[in-house]
């Protein structure tokens, strides 16, 4: 069978930070008929590199590419016909049915497998732990910081989760910001503000979530969000340079390439 590339139809379930690193990756490689699916209200911390931000505001842009909401699958090519990726609210990943991709990729990041099976695609692609190649993807793409970032396995699993986010400025948990309880968070604060020790971001009912380091705010939750106690609420960059608020990261720009050299190999013959 003769598999012309850049028409592959290529789902992405989730479409937050890594997860938009892989279709931003696979736009600018000229596939143009990609479609994400992730949950009604995304908590995306890196919000301006999220295409997941779309559920919220219709259209949105990262680094140049474009990404438009869809209500349902049948509206998916609409949005390719104008030159974008197509975003829905689809948690239960219905549009699979609808598309019969070529090219399932989970990019969810949930540190296990919550549901993908071999038989979604011809190619399935699962990202991090909780997946084994082949029994429940055909390849599973490592995504711990450190040698083997970005390497393909299609035998075995990834690195099982640490727990320990990556250091950056010789900082790990501490650059990061988590819910102390659950409920409402609400904040003023807004990606790109410089911090420094001390300062409250927000507030999680009527405790307030605090800076431990300075920096600049990379990411941060949305405010009137419902969240769970520990949650992942903002990500404080100490290198403190606002730009890189605003285009993907080495981590993720990696394992978006990865991604692409999976999909190569699968079809470029």
């Amino acid at each position: 069978m003769s598999i012309v590339l850049n028409q592959l139809v290529i789902g992405i379930k989730g479409a937050g930070e890594m997860a938009s690193a892989v279709a931003w990756r696979l736009f600018k490689a000229n596939f143009r008929q990609i479609f994400m699916m992730d949950v009604d209200q995304p908590l995306a911390v890196r919000r301006k590199v999220s295409f997941c931000e779309a559920l919220f505001d219709e259209t949105v842009s990262v680094e140049g590419v474009a990404a438009q909401q869809v209500a349902k699958a049948q509206q998916i090519e609409s949005a390719w016909a104008q030159g974008k990726i197509a975003v829905l609210a689809d948690p239960k990943w219905k549009a699979l049915a609808a598309m019969q991709p070529m090219v399932v990729v989970d990019a969810i990041i949930a540190k296990k497998n919550i549901g993908t099976t071999l038989s979604e695609a011809p190619l399935v692609i699962g990202l991090g732990p909780g997946f084994c190649a082949p029994v429940d993807v055909h390849v599973v793409i490592e995504t711990n910081r450190g040698h083997n970032l970005g390497r393909i396995i299609t035998t075995g699993s990834a690195d099982e989760n640490t727990g320990i986010p990556g250091s950056i400025g010789g900082y790990a948990k501490r650059r990061v910001l988590r819910a102390p309880v659950a409920g409402q968070f609400d904040t003023q604060a807004q990606i790109t503000d410089l911090v420094e020790p001390g300062d409250t971001i927000g507030t999680v009912g009527n405790q307030a979530v605090q800076a431990e380091i300075g920096g600049v705010l990379r990411g941060l939750i949305r405010g009137g969000m419902q969240v769970s106690a520990g949650l992942k609420l903002g990500d404080i960059d100490p290198r403190g340079e606002p730009d890189y608020c605003s285009t993907i990261s080495d981590k993720a720009r990696a394992i978006g390439g990865t991604v692409l050299e999976a999909i190569l190999r699968k079809y470029n013959v």
